[in-house]
């Protein structure tokens, strides 16, 4: 969903801009996965969006897709240029290193989202809700 042309080169977005845009990426993937499995109680929806959504999970999920050696070469140069970024601030439910790799998680998001490859898009996000689920299973992460 692009309303516009862009009127500027967006692989030369900076890092932050990119994980901007993931973000919403990311939560526009998690409320559709809930939404078709059947959540459809808004308070509850947010609970359970929060197991995604959140820093720690974030930051879990890039862990395991680094191990794993799922992302490719360029993704990995963009995760660690939205890990490095200066972001000013970190919430305060969170610490520094959680914090730089969720942000730089969600620039990956943000980049392939921009470049229209929303088929690597769709793989990513599987891999992310099949790492998520089996982090819940194991109690490694808390259930919203």
């Amino acid at each position: 969903m692009k309303l516009i042309e862009p009127n500027t080169d967006l692989t030369q977005l900076n890092a932050l801009a990119l994980a901007y845009m993931g973000d919403s990426v990311l939560d526009m993937y998690v409320r559709y996965y809930l939404i078709a499995q059947g959540k459809v109680r808004p308070n509850r929806l947010h609970m359970e969006a929060t197991r995604f959504v959140s820093a720690k999970a974030q930051a879990k999920v890039v862990y395991v897709l680094l191990d794993e050696g799922f992302l490719t070469e360029e993704e990995g140069a963009v995760l660690k240029r939205g890990r490095n970024a200066k972001s000013g601030s970190i919430p305060k439910n969170t610490d520094a290193n959680t914090y730089r790799y969720s942000t730089g998680f969600e620039a990956v998001l943000g980049f392939l989202y921009l470049q229209n490859r929303t088929s690597r898009l769709d793989e990513l996000m599987e891999k992310v809700v099949s790492i998520i689920d089996g982090h819940m299973e194991k109690g490694e992460l808390e259930r919203g």
